[in-house]
């Protein structure tokens, strides 16, 4: 059983902890082109085992940047005028980005579906960047990211078993 199967709902947590030096060292020397030649594999994998709607923690305790285009799409499909979307839904972050105004994100139902899912934001259409570049250009956003998905711990998981 390769080591990326081994990534659970049940268990990913502690291997996350666990190897958080390790994806960090491997994240600041791996060769981009070899990890862009797996990753597409790895992410497909951990997508095929893991199902977001039984976990939704990037729901439940973070929020996407809002981005003009992503505003104007939701407010007109919510039926809004953008300045009232902006002020019923939204905030403005430390960074200057427009985020949920709670957590968890308001447009989660209870069932752990996303209420927008057809008009979500691009940042929870490209979550949690495991199929792109961004795992490497970004470094400290993918050590974040592993602290609280399962999925980016599996294809983590399996950079490090394929890579190292």
């Amino acid at each position: 059983m390769d080591v990326q199967s081994k990534v659970t709902l049940q268990n990913w947590e502690k291997i996350s902890v666990e190897h958080q030096k390790q994806y960090k060292n491997f994240l600041a020397k791996a060769d981009k082109k070899e990890v862009l030649k797996v990753i597409p594999d790895l992410h497909e994998n951990a997508f095929e085992k893991i199902d977001c709607l039984k976990c939704a923690r990037c729901c439940k305790g973070y929020s996407p940047r809002f981005k003009g285009p992503d505003i104007k799409r939701i407010s007109k499909v919510k039926g809004m005028k953008e300045t009232a979307f902006i002020e019923k839904y939204l905030v403005y972050d430390d960074e200057g980005d427009y985020v949920a105004v709670s957590t968890p994100c308001p447009f989660l139902e209870a069932d752990n579906k996303c209420g927008i899912y057809e008009d979500r934001p691009s940042d929870c259409r490209r979550f949690p960047y495991t199929d792109e570049d961004v795992i490497l250009k970004r470094p400290q956003l993918t050590m974040k990211n592993s602290s609280f998905c399962p999925i980016v711990v599996s294809v983590m998981e399996g950079l490090l078993e394929k890579l190292t």
